[in-house]
């Protein structure tokens, strides 16, 4: 009756606040209200990355848009220094650092995922091997494991075209850096839109508006099991969040020993509830107890 619920994740939506267009139709209270958090968040920038050249810098932030909501794996340490390299106007450190992060994202697959497939024709290709530097072998591998989404394949394809003509000597290089770096920070953004989304359109969630939930058919593939099963936690149709001081609090209780199918868990989780409350501890004539489970995780958001 339980799914994984994805509770740890990561993004960052203050490009898009500031840069909102405030509508002369919108009421006083509601302008008042936007333009402080514009002034939130250019204090925060400030804080960030220093007031010289400050506006070029929210120039920067602006263009490079929101980070991606995504699960908390491999990637978004050095994705976000990446970024910050790019706001800095470090633009071709950013642009080098980006093509190297979707190499490494391959090779974490690879490395990751190996032991799954044994018995495919592709192990013995990448057994035992520290790293790939082939960039379409490893899409390949990783596409015949059926691991990689079509639209994460093409925006692969893409950074690697990014990343030949980067890397190796250009000349026109020394004047477009900065275009090659946006560039490459955004197909980044696709890939993780793509592949490692907390929540989304990808075959793995349950349509359930406002959280994201694993299917269960899902649960055991390799992918989802070293990726999203660590960000997520196993919860009932009856489960209550409660956030303190940074800390997801899940609240749940013993359901019982039924399995359902993802549609119902999605349509009606409340007829699925067993006749208990959250707000007891142990519901009356029953040995239905709660049970708190607590999960911390890292958010940068505004």
């Amino acid at each position: 009756m339980k799914r994984y619920r994805i509770l740890q994740y990561d993004f960052d939506t203050r490009a898009h606040w500031l840069g909102l267009a405030i509508a002369d139709d919108w009421e006083l209270k509601v302008k008042q209200m936007h333009w402080q958090n514009r002034l939130n968040i250019l204090d925060g920038l400030m804080s960030e990355y220093g007031r010289d050249g400050l506006a070029a810098k929210v120039v920067n932030f602006l263009d490079l848009g929101p980070s991606p909501l995504s699960v908390v794996a491999f990637h978004n340490k050095f994705a976000h220094q990446a970024r910050v390299a790019f706001v800095m106007g470090s633009y071709y450190p950013a642009l080098t650092a980006t093509c190297a992060l979707g190499e490494r994202i391959l090779n974490h697959l690879i490395r990751v995922l190996r032991d799954h497939f044994r018995s495919t024709d592709e192990y013995k290709r990448v057994h035992g091997k520290e790293s790939i530097d082939d960039w379409r072998l490893a899409i390949d591998i990783l596409e015949r494991w059926d691991v990689l989404l079509p639209d994460t394949i093409g925006a692969f394809k893409e950074l690697a075209e990014v990343r030949n003509r980067s890397l190796h000597f250009d000349p026109a290089m020394d004047t477009d850096d900065r275009p090659e770096a946006l560039n490459a920070l955004k197909l980044l953004n696709h890939i993780v839109e793509s592949q490692f989304p907390a929540y989304g359109p990808q075959p793995w969630f349950l349509d359930v508006p406002g959280a994201a939930f694993i299917r269960k058919e899902w649960e055991t593939r390799p992918f989802i099991r070293e990726i999203y099963l660590p960000n997520a936690r196993l919860v009932g149709p009856c489960h209550k969040l409660e956030h303190v001081n940074g800390t997801w609090v899940v609240h749940d209780i013993d359901y019982d020993d039924r399995n359902v199918s993802d549609e119902i868990t999605s349509r009606t989780p409340a007829s699925l509830a067993p006749a208990t409350s959250l707000s007891t501890s142990t519901a009356p004539g029953s040995s239905m107890t709660l049970t708190t489970m607590t999960e911390t995780y890292p958010t940068r958001n505004s």
